[in-house]
């Protein structure tokens, strides 16, 4: 059984920086791994998503910003987010997928079955 739980939410002035991690156990092989987020009365969307290859891809709006790594020793996945805005502010969640996606479709939710419960980060101004 596939199991994902995040860390490393919190709360941070605009301008900060924060370090969220990905514990992933259950699986032997992904194909991708990634990091969405959904607001209030929003939809989920993707932030960064990275290849078992090590191949990434952000979202227009982290990009410079946000940077996702993993740790494949210790099948942890990070997403480190400096210069936080106060749009930052949602419920992240990690995601993977262990079966072969289009690379139009990596920033999808719908391109994954296994989601991690989230973890808040708040960005005041």
């Amino acid at each position: 059984q596939v199991r994902l739980e995040e860390t490393g939410g919190g709360s941070v002035q605009a301008g900060g920086s924060l370090r969220l991690s990905c514990a992933a156990s259950g699986f032997r092989q992904y194909y991708l791994m990634g990091w969405f987020r959904q607001a209030p009365v929003k939809s989920r969307e993707g932030v960064a998503v990275i290849h078992s290859d090590g191949t990434t891809s952000y979202a227009d709006s982290v990009k410079g910003r946000f940077t996702i790594s993993q740790d494949n020793a210790k099948n942890t996945l990070y997403l480190q987010m400096n210069s936080l805005k106060p749009e930052d502010t949602s419920m992240y969640y990690c995601a993977a997928e262990s079966w072969p996606v289009e690379k139009w479709r990596w920033l999808l939710p719908s391109a994954y079955n296994s989601w991690g419960q989230g973890t808040q980060v708040t960005v005041s101004s």
